[in-house]
């Protein structure tokens, strides 16, 4: 049988089982094997026991993660795949797939379910993410998997910018900030859209989050900081002082003295503010008994 991580391998497994590339999926096949086995390395760094893959296509990238882990549960949404996978996963027996949406699954739940563990493993995460869901799985993955030691994650390389992003810019917002409280996050490297099939329009950069055994910056209430950061960001060409009046729901002179209090200027737009900043504004106002009106 052909591998999966050639262009003629990939294009046989899928005329065998009549298999179309879907665009709403963002189905493009990683089929490089330099880069295949450089991720599966990245994934096994930091340990070789349990990983996750989310989107395993066609196994090009799951062959590589069973060689290396004790188990591997690949996760993917189209059914469609399903006798093509088997086909090429069926010589390792430490592979389990499960087709259902990752949005809807319990990652820790389905990992200790299907190993028959007494309880969850520390894992690492492997992906492949869809633009249209990159931001709620990495969303996901930091506030619902505790037992997450790290995640090498490919996306657009737009969307990996943000992530990266340095205050001031364009791309400084939300994701760049959640991220950031929650994890580190590291370039690996940047992959050409002629390593897949079908080639997409856009680049990709793979990146390496590590999540923090304590977060970076110290909040009094975490649920209202990160709905301040998402309301900021909501109104990002406001100025800071309207949008802590307008958040918690208090006079703007009252706004202004607690920004003084705390060194930050009234006038100054939200991707301006590090995490720092965002944590001492929303620890100040909430230190004066001001919160979100819901």
């Amino acid at each position: 049988m052909k591998k999966p991580s050639t262009i003629s391998g990939l294009r046989e497994l899928m005329r065998q089982n009549n298999i179309r590339p879907k665009k709403r999926w963002g189905q493009n096949f990683l089929v490089d094997g330099n880069i295949l086995s450089k991720i599966a390395k990245y994934a096994s760094a930091d340990h070789n026991g349990y990983i996750v893959e989310i989107g395993p296509g066609l196994g090009a990238l799951t062959e590589e993660l069973a060689i290396q882990h004790k188990g591997v549960l690949a996760i993917d949404i189209d059914y469609s795949l399903e006798p093509a996978l088997r086909q090429v996963l069926s010589p390792y027996d430490n592979v389990h797939l499960i087709f259902q949406d990752i949005m809807a699954t319990d990652i820790e739940e389905e990992l200790t379910k299907v190993f028959q563990l007494k309880s969850v493993p520390n894992y690492t995460v492997c992906a492949n993410i869809p633009y249209n869901i990159t931001t709620p799985i990495i969303f996901k993955l930091l506030e619902q998997c505790p037992n997450l030691k790290s995640a090498i994650l490919m996306m657009q390389k737009e969307v990996a910018g943000r992530i990266m992003a340095a205050p001031g810019g364009k791309d400084y917002g939300l994701l760049t900030l959640t991220v950031a409280y929650h994890a580190q996050a590291k370039f690996l490297m940047n992959v050409s859209p002629s390593c897949f099939y079908p080639r997409p329009e856009v680049e990709s950069t793979v990146i390496k989050i590590i999540p923090s055994s304590g977060k970076r910056v110290k909040v009094n209430q975490e649920k209202e900081f990160i709905m301040l950061l998402k309301f900021a960001f909501q109104k990002r060409r406001k100025t800071m002082l309207n949008i802590a009046a307008d958040y918690f729901s208090c006079d703007k002179t009252l706004a202004k003295n607690i920004l003084e209090e705390i060194n930050i200027s009234p006038a100054r737009r939200p991707e301006t503010l590090d995490l720092e900043d965002f944590a001492s504004l929303a620890n100040a106002f909430l230190e004066k008994n001001l919160y979100k009106k819901i």
